[in-house]
């Protein structure tokens, strides 16, 4: 039996020098939801927000990060929204098993 699923938009890949982060937040959008806080992340001169239960990210300034977004909304100015989960330190895999003697 065959199943027809819809073709979806593949993910976009974001990498870069992180240049600011900014936190907003906590939110509540409703009664019992968990708190939670909208952090835009400016890399490489695009701005991106990514929304977290944590205040502090495990990303800083000056760090080369990866990431998986999304474009959200339908006018001539999408919001670019990085994937839960998704947000990481970049590792040069030419540096990855070098000793820092």
């Amino acid at each position: 039996m065959q199943r027809s699923f819809q073709k979806r938009q593949p993910k976009l890949e974001g990498r870069g020098l992180l240049e600011a982060v900014s936190t907003d937040g906590p939110h509540n959008d409703w009664l019992g939801m968990p708190a939670y806080y909208v952090h835009t992340l400016t890399v490489l001169g695009q701005d991106y927000r990514y929304l977290s239960p944590d205040k502090i990210l495990e990303v800083s300034v000056g760090d080369t990060v990866v990431f998986r977004y999304q474009e959200i909304g339908k006018t001539d100015v999408k919001e670019k929204r990085i994937d839960k989960r998704s947000l990481g330190l970049y590792i040069d895999p030419s540096q990855y098993l070098q000793d820092n003697s």
